[in-house]
């Protein structure tokens, strides 16, 4: 590197002597950034280091930050930010201090994370070259280092491991214990090499125990196995025995049984063979006689919490331990785990069905882990399961899963369903079909024929009976190509509608000078266009068919933007903006279109300056000049105009007493509203007493686009112009005399949200969700439609469809949302019907068939995003009887218990005439 002319010592192989410029140390840091991610590779180190101090030295280099807002964290900022460096200072040393937990509780002084940290939060992630040369520059610390890990089967997913795998050693010789961590990726050779050094022993003296929830599982010898492929979870016990297995006597925690002799290894029966149960079902627990035989013993699964615990009497009643943030997965798979039809299916014999060989499933190895579970959950004397070989499965083949972070059940239902069904997909060759154009034909025929295909490329229990058929059409909004397709679902995600719509207030102002400026809330598709925001107004405003609205955004007191394309998504509306409508004649050409920016003469309020100032105030005006306009005299005549309505002589009691707390609705039906017949009458007046020849004289600058250059305007002189024309109009102690500035300060926002009161949101129903998801929107503005007539991509209208139920029909409740600064969720109550829902008039097929649904289970998510908690209600199948699944715990709950805010997804089953 080279010596910068300002003289700050560069790095060359020491320390610098001076600290180097703010820029200097974000190039380097960008760079060094750059060059890493170009050269990912398993085992590169990363260093955690804490956002609290690295957002200060981004401020510090002028970089942006970003920081999320949400109600469970507050943050210094909640939005990107880019604050000169001049003004801020140089941060101290690297302080990571408030991500470590104070002292150690390992035997080798590893320092720990706290739990539950979220990356971007609270911490970020850097290469170790840029970790370097903070430390040079700044010291400080302590270190954090973590390794680059892949994980994933069908694709390889690079992530650091943020988090090493924690595991509590006992040593049976003086039930001491003690925190070993290592990676997952860490070898069984890796773990007992770490534990024999540290104890002292030698490795052919002892061995090290798999000891989940206190029970001897297996001895862990297989050397070359990582600690992932065990299943081994965080905070769980290993057990060091010295002088060989035990099998009798006391253990470290002189617990007696935890040190029986070890029950037989699981036999291996046949999917088909296996005790039969008092439902009549089979129930096995292997594979035999394959590759895919699952790894997986009974005691790997035993959770036997309470050793007096009360065995259950009836299958389907056992609880799922919690392995560490996992009740997103308990609360999906009980879901599952009672589902009529996938019960009967994987208590038989499915062998035959397992697609080893498809590219798209595991391997059959998730198909057989959620069976073997499911086989565990409905055999009887069953208290509590600790799914670890399942949650193995789920990181190995979803590292979405992985770790120990809170997950949305949602996701995690979408993948096995989706990872069920290509397990099982009896298709072993998929053939090819070319996709047909709709082309005008009828709806039933494209149906059909796209059924066909999907079932020829797709044959499987979650085919059969939980994927059903909606017709999607969408609309290109400029040449009105229409494009129909039928496309499969296993789920349904339904909007709340509050969700789908927005509020958006414009304060409407008239260019001509006929009334007095108005706020209007109007209501608009959440994803809708500048279009739809302009007709709401125009109907709330009852405009007039000569009339035109210019939509702006008002920023500083200043014109920020006119809203020309009428296809911009309203996305881009922020609720703490302010916009303003003005209703101007349809503009003829040659009419230049008259801009006035209000200023005020203040005090200045600074000691190092003195005396007066001019100040931007209130909300500039806009109107079209008249077709003879020549000179400055033209423009003063239309700034009177325009003004009329704010002289304090006007009489405006009843504008003011149509609003209400600043907002009008759009749903006054009063049509008084509509025609401002006081203010027309009123304005008449003051024309009258207002000639041309006694019309008030304004202080009327003519000034650039950019508002920097001022030159006062005589009546006599002539204006060169073009398509728009700023003035700057002074106001003077007699201007505030006359006229009333109120109407032109303090405009409400787009959205007030600060300092409302919050009131009790009132219940929706499940049918107004429903209605919500088929009615017709604009795609978002992330999710163009590419349209093959104009050969661009377009913000389409779409409509969906039901076309095709099928026997099991899972609602999602879309609570959670997200964008990059806001995190939130919906607790509105859901009514939805527990019994014969009735979805028959929802279906556009005609076949019919009548479909109704009962509910049969439900996932719950309380709380908020930060945390939350996720549960289950189910109904035991042939049992008229509900219960809740609290991870372990499992409890009897009344049928009108089972309804609350807290629903998130919902099961039904088609009722069988």
């Amino acid at each position: 590197m080279t010596v910068p002319a300002s003289g700050f010592m560069m790095e060359n192989g020491g320390s610098s002597c001076l600290p180097l410029p703010p820029d200097v140390e974000n190039r380097i840091v960008t760079d060094l950034g750059k060059e890493s991610e170009s050269n990912l590779q398993e085992g590169n180190l990363y260093y955690v280091v804490s956002n609290r101090w690295f957002r200060r030295w981004q401020l510090y280099v002028g970089q942006p930050t970003e920081e999320f807002s949400s109600k469970d964290h507050s943050s210094d900022s909640q939005h990107c930010n880019m604050v000169p460096s001049n003004v801020v200072e140089r941060p101290g040393p690297i302080d990571n201090s408030d991500i470590v937990v104070n002292g150690s509780d390992s035997e080798n002084n590893d320092l720990e994370l706290k739990r539950f940290l979220e990356e971007r939060r609270d911490y970020v992630l850097v290469p170790s070259a840029v970790w370097e040369k903070l430390y040079d520059w700044y010291k400080g610390g302590p270190p954090l280092p973590r390794k680059l890990i892949s994980q994933g089967v069908t694709q390889k997913n690079f992530f650091v491991e943020v988090y090493l795998l924690c595991l509590k050693l006992i040593d049976s010789r003086d039930g001491s214990e003690c925190i070993i961590r290592l990676s997952k990726k860490a070898t069984v050779f890796d773990l007992r090499e770490k534990v024999f050094a540290l104890k002292g022993i030698k490795q052919e003296k002892a061995c090290i125990w798999d000891y989940f929830n206190q029970h001897k599982q297996s001895v862990l010898d297989a050397t070359s196995q990582t600690l992932e492929e065990l299943n081994l979870q965080m905070d769980q016990h290993i057990l060091l025995e010295v002088d060989g297995p035990t099998q009798t006597g006391m253990d470290a925690t002189r617990n007696e049984l935890a040190l029986v002799a070890l029950e037989p290894s699981r036999s291996s029966l046949s999917i088909a063979g296996g005790p039969v149960m008092s439902n009549g079902h089979s129930s096995s627990y292997g594979y035999q006689g394959s590759s895919l035989s699952s790894s997986v013993s009974d005691m790997d699964d035993r959770s036997d919490l309470s050793n007096t615990a009360k065995k259950r009497e009836k299958g389907g009643l056992a609880g799922l331990q919690n392995l560490g943030n996992t009740c997103f997965m308990n609360s999906a798979l009980q879901c599952l785990v009672h589902t009529p039809p996938l019960v009967e299916y994987f208590l038989q014999d499915y062998s035959e069905e397992i697609n080893a060989d498809n590219p798209l499933g595991m391997h059959g190895e998730l198909a057989i882990a959620f069976g073997d579970l499911l086989r565990k959950l409905w055999s009887l004397g069953q208290t509590t399961i600790a799914p670890r070989a399942f949650k193995g499965k789920l990181a190995r083949f979803a590292p979405q899963f992985s770790g120990y972070n809170q997950h949305d059940s949602q996701e995690l239902l979408a993948f096995l369903l989706d990872g069920l069904h290509e397990d099982l997909n009896r298709v072993k060759r998929k053939p090819y079909f070319e996709t047909k154009d709709y082309d005008g034909r009828p709806d039933a025929e494209v149906a059909d024929e796209c059924w066909r295909y999907h079932r020829a490329r797709n044959d499987s229990l979650i085919v059969d009976v939980c994927q059903g058929q909606y017709k999607s059409t969408l609309v290109c909004p400029v040449c009105g190509k229409i494009s129909i397709t039928f496309d499969p679902f296993m789920y349904l995600s339904l909007p709340l509608p509050s969700t789908v719509t927005r509020s958006v207030t414009v304060t409407v102002f008239y260019g001509d000078g006929s009334g007095l400026p108005m706020p209007y809330t109007v209501t608009v598709q959440r994803h809708g266009c500048i279009k739809d925001l302009t007709l709401a107004l125009t109907i709330a405003c009852c405009l007039k068919n000569d009339e035109n609205l210019m939509l702006a955004e008002v920023y500083d007191h200043r014109i920020y933007k006119y809203f020309d394309n009428p296809l911009e998504s309203v996305t881009s509306i922020k609720d703490e903006e302010y916009l303003v409508a003005y209703r101007l004649p349809k503009r003829e050409s040659g009419r230049p279109k008259l801009e006035i920016i209000h200023r005020s003469l203040e005090r200045c309020s600074t000691d190092r300056l003195k005396g007066m100032e001019r100040k931007l105030f209130g909300t500039p005006l806009v109107t079209y000049l008249g077709e003879e306009f020549r000179s400055g005299a033209d423009i003063n005549a239309a700034v009177s105009k325009i003004l009329v309505p704010l002289k304090r002589t006007y009489s405006s009691t009843k504008a003011h007493s149509s609003k209400e707390n600043g907002f009008v609705s759009e749903m006054n039906d009063e049509p008084a509203n509509c025609s401002p017949r006081s203010v027309s009458q009123s304005i008449d007046i003051e024309e009258e007493e207002t000639s041309s020849e006694n019309e008030p004289s304004f202080q009327l600058l003519l000034t650039d686009d950019r508002g920097l250059s001022c030159k006062p305007i005589d009546k006599d002189s002539a204006i060169k112009y073009g398509p728009l024309i700023k003035v700057f109009l002074d106001w003077t102690d007699r201007e505030h005399e006359l006229y009333d500035v109120s109407y032109i300060k303090d405009l409400p926002p787009v959205h007030q949200t600060r300092f409302m009161k919050k009131t009790r949101q009132e219940a929706i129903s499940l049918f107004s969700c429903l209605e919500a998801f088929l009615t017709e929107e604009p795609l978002g503005p992330d999710d163009m439609w590419y349209c093959p007539r104009c050969k661009e991509h377009r913000q389409a209208t779409k409509k969906l469809d039901l076309w095709k139920l099928p026997e099991i029909i899972v609602f999602h409740l879309k609570r959670f949302s997200y964008s990059r600064y806001l995190k939130n969720k919906l607790d509105t109550f859901v009514d939805f019907p527990i019994h014969n829902l009735d979805l028959s008039k929802y279906v556009k097929s005609n076949d019919g068939k009548s479909y109704l649904y009962n509910l049969y289970a439900i996932s719950n998510h309380y709380g908020g995003l930060g945390g939350g908690h996720y549960t289950a209600y189910a109904k035991l199948i042939d049992e008229k009887r509900w219960y809740h699944f609290d991870d372990s715990h499992v409890s009897p709950v009344g049928e009108e218990e089972i309804k609350t805010s807290a629903a998130y997804l919902l099961f039904y089953q088609r009722v069988e005439n």
